[in-house]
């Protein structure tokens, strides 16, 4: 028996019409469909998507054993996704061992700071097909009406969970950026911004696309911590073109 094909697929920022037309011709073909999710919610990749899926289609759910309760530099983190990681693959090799293609959700783009990409690598002897998707910041900053690079502009995208330090050298060095992860981050984020003279131009995006959307200069976001699902956004420099 010929094994089945690992369809790793893109669903885009949030809004379903945004997912590609292969993305959704597929995820209505494959008779496995697999997403990640946090425990005891409904899962957003599987949330974009939940009008394609076949009625006869099996769902394979993966919960995080953690999301932000362990740190990321705690041995137990890096030990207990390595093991999550590794069974989630076991599942879907089961799967295309028997023949089955497998649809997996991932939001955004698979490889752009993609869960994804985890299973991709510890699946590399089967078939594997990655379907590109509209990355988040892409989906934030056209709904924010924000023309993001000019010219010789360099983007710069950071995790917020990098250092005070290490924020604001690489703030220091950007035309442009984008500040992802920001979570319980968001006050050493902004601070950096602060410090780094670009405070005046970043905008916060929060569940952008989405329908529950907000988005609004930095200075005026007061809450302390935000969802997963929110970035930063600071336009390039707009030098004459």
């Amino acid at each position: 028996m010929m094994a089945g094909t690992l369809f790793t697929i893109g669903m885009g920022p949030g809004d379903p019409e945004l997912m590609t037309v292969k993305a959704a011709r597929l995820i209505a073909a494959c008779p496995v469909v697999a997403f990640f999710a946090k425990r005891g919610r409904t899962g957003h990749a599987r949330s974009i998507a939940g009008h394609l899926i076949a009625a006869t289609a099996e769902e394979l759910r993966f919960d995080y054993p953690f999301t932000t309760e362990v740190a990321l530099d705690d041995p137990s983190y890096a030990c207990g996704m390595t093991q999550f990681y590794t069974t989630c693959a076991t599942a879907i090799a089961t799967r295309l061992d028997a023949g089955h293609d497998v649809a997996l959700l991932c939001e955004g783009d698979p490889f752009f700071y993609g869960s994804a990409m985890y299973l991709y690598d510890r699946l590399g002897d089967y078939r594997l097909e990655t379907v590109p998707g509209v990355a988040g910041m892409a989906g934030c900053w056209s709904r924010a009406g924000l023309p993001f690079t000019h010219g010789n502009d360099v983007l710069t995208v950071l995790p917020g969970t990098l250092d005070a330090a290490s924020l604001l050298a690489r703030l220091g060095q950007c035309d442009a950026a984008v500040i992802m992860k920001l979570g319980r981050n968001l006050a050493k984020v902004r601070v950096a911004l602060e410090q780094a003279g670009l405070a005046d131009r970043a905008v916060y995006v929060e569940r952008g696309t989405m329908a529950d959307e907000r988005i609004m200069p930095v200075r005026d976001m007061t809450e302390p911590t935000c969802p997963y699902f929110a970035l930063i956004l600071v336009p390039g420099r707009r030098r004459q073109r």
